[in-house]
């Protein structure tokens, strides 16, 4: 019985051996999982950030470049502080700010580093360097932020920031890690997977404490981080600065193209802000103060601002009317004020004199011919066929839809239509009587500044653009701009039409805007006064030149400042002359603009 006994155990202890064996077995030699926990447990990989793509201007001149700045990281099993105050007060931190970042720290890892005070400036680490030694358990990563040489261009340019909780979660290609930078507006969000690189990394090899005991495997696992992608902007920044000077102390937009490309030379919404006081460690306050501002600094004027076109759409209206047939150059009507208030001039007028003197009467006339032709025998069914029409025709502008511009936020304006109007009225409840206003660009209408110095460029081609864009070229290859900025759109207008419409444009300066008349540069320009219903109305201009062979296209918005005429139209001009000669040879009317007192 005793010797049964002795030999189960010795069995079941033989079992258990072999079943041990086979367990190590599987896990030294065939399952390499704990291997893999054992050498995550063991090493540490550290990101190895790339720089951030630069970008130039036109003529490739340095607009956004890098700054390196440092983060401080933390391990903190190994970290210990003996004077709190002295640390803070070195290292500039409130105490409650480092406790929050050393609990983050904690919770994360108690021997992986974690960020304890981010975007140290050069300045700033050169003062602390040398007492890092005082403090075990603290290392430093550097990192980097957007610099810019001149402080214009913000809202065409944009910034960067920490990625959002919200972007993080949409991220489909794991690129980003909490803490990370982004692209958030502009050129630096559009244009994102080409501007922010490859990320490198090392990794190091650590005890059970974490301290640093050299590279895993001698480096052969390590990558380097590869820069970003160069940029190449469309942006002139010689006329962006004059442009955003012009501007100091008012609020409007300039957006100036160059017609046949469809580059845009200049985008200035204003009030601005300079781009540098988004970067670095005060980017949380100083955007929390700018979006606070009254002023609205941040708000993206040239694709956000809507406002009525005002008198500058009675030129589309004048083209729609020539390609339908229903205008000629000879179509004459009164200045019939009973039916819609205008100033003194000549008439009755045909087209080319409409233009030239901007008639309301004649376009209020002309706009019941194009909608009401007799289609039906229902004059309200005549009305709604007739507005869908002319809206469809007038879309063809690249009115009230996106032109598709490279950036983030672009609005499509409005052009109304028979379903807006059955939803305010009714069906069958509204006539030509309810929408006459559109006829000089007012009513329900809206357009963007950027669409309306797409219009000009219109003009200036007679009859096509290019969607307006701000980016010639990446890494110096302009092949690699979206194909969508190199493709043609046609307005179906007959170019033809635009002769009339070039001549009556060039003389209307001497009727509206004399002010914008350059010496030696002939001027094609149109202004209007958008109605403004809480204060003075807003001034608008629109034009190219030289009217021989367009340049530049450009569309000015200065807002509470009357007549077009006179802000917008002064604006304009001087743009215009910078840009084709480079200098300015009227100080007294730079002066006049610079001053801003343009109602009185």
């Amino acid at each position: 019985m005793r010797t049964n006994r002795s030999l189960v155990i010795s069995v079941v202890i033989v079992l258990i051996g072999l079943v041990l064996v086979g367990k190590l077995f599987l896990i030294q030699v065939t399952d390499d999982s704990y291997l893999r926990k054992a050498e995550r447990n063991a090493i540490q990989r550290i990101v190895d950030h790339p720089y951030r793509g630069l970008i130039y201007d036109r003529n490739n001149e340095l607009m956004v470049y890098n700054n390196p700045v440092f983060d401080l990281m933390v391990i903190p099993k190994e970290f210990s502080i003996k004077d709190t105050a002295r640390f803070c007060d070195l290292f500039r931190i409130k105490e409650e700010t480092l406790i929050e970042n050393l609990n983050l720290a904690k919770k994360y890892s108690w021997v992986k580093p974690s960020p304890l005070i981010k975007q140290i400036s050069n300045e700033e680490f050169a003062r602390v360097q040398d007492f890092l030694i005082d403090y075990p358990g603290l290392f430093v990563m550097t990192r980097s932020v957007r610099s810019y040489p001149q402080p214009v261009a913000a809202s065409a340019l944009g910034y960067i920031g920490e990625i959002s909780r919200s972007q993080l979660g949409n991220d489909s290609t794991s690129y980003y890690r909490q803490g990370d930078y982004v692209g958030l507006s502009g050129l630096e969000a559009y244009y994102e997977p080409e501007l922010r690189g490859r990320k490198g990394a090392k990794y190091k090899l650590v005890n059970v404490r974490g301290i640093e005991k050299g590279s895993f495997k001698n480096g052969d696992l390590d990558t380097l981080s590869i820069a970003g992608r160069n940029l190449q902007s469309t942006i002139d920044l010689d006329l962006q600065v004059y442009g955003e000077r012009l501007m100091e102390g008012k609020r409007g937009s300039i957006v100036a193209l160059e017609p046949k490309t469809g580059e845009v030379l200049a985008m200035i919404s204003a009030p601005s802000y300079d781009p540098n006081q988004l970067t670095g460690s005060l980017f949380g306050s100083n955007y929390l103060q700018l979006n606070q501002d009254m002023n609205k600094p941040l708000f993206n004027r040239p694709i956000m601002a809507m406002y009525p076109p005002g008198s500058i759409f009675k030129i589309v209206q004048s083209l729609v009317g020539l390609q339908e047939g229903i205008l000629t150059p000879n179509t004459t009507f009164s200045c019939n004020r009973s039916l819609v208030n205008c100033h003194n001039h000549p008439s009755p007028t045909n087209l080319f004199g409409a233009i030239r003197n901007s008639c309301n009467p004649y376009y209020h006339q002309a706009f019941r011919m194009i909608i009401n032709q007799g289609i039906s025998s229902n004059t309200f069914t005549d009305t709604q066929i007739g507005l869908d029409n002319w809206r469809e025709s007038v879309m063809k502008f690249g009115l009230g839809s996106q032109l598709g511009i490279d950036m983030h936020g672009e609005k499509r304006g409005s052009i109304p239509s028979s379903e807006l109007y059955d939803r305010v009225y009714g069906k069958g409840r509204w006539r030509y009587s309810t929408i006459y206003s559109l006829s000089i660009g007012q009513g329900e209408m809206l357009v963007t500044p950027l669409q309306m110095a797409n219009l000009a460029s219109i003009f200036a081609n007679k009859g096509y653009y290019y969607p307006p864009h701000l980016i010639k070229s990446i890494d110096g290859d302009p092949s690699r701009i979206p194909e969508k900025f190199q493709t043609k759109m046609d307005t179906g207008i007959d170019p033809h039409h635009f002769d009339l419409i070039q001549d009556a444009m060039a003389e209307a300066l001497y009727g509206t805007a004399s002010r914008a008349i350059i010496k030696d540069i002939t001027i094609a320009g149109k202004t209007g006064t958008a109605q403004n219903p809480s204060g003075e109305d807003h001034s608008v201009f629109i034009a190219f030149a030289p009217k021989e062979d367009p340049k530049i296209a450009i569309a000015v918005y200065v807002e509470n400042s009357g007549w077009g005429g006179r802000a917008a139209a002064s604006t304009a001009s001087l743009l215009i002359e910078k840009y084709l000669r480079g200098h300015i040879t009227r100080p007294a009317l730079e002066d006049y603009v610079l001053e801003g007192n343009f109602i009185y």
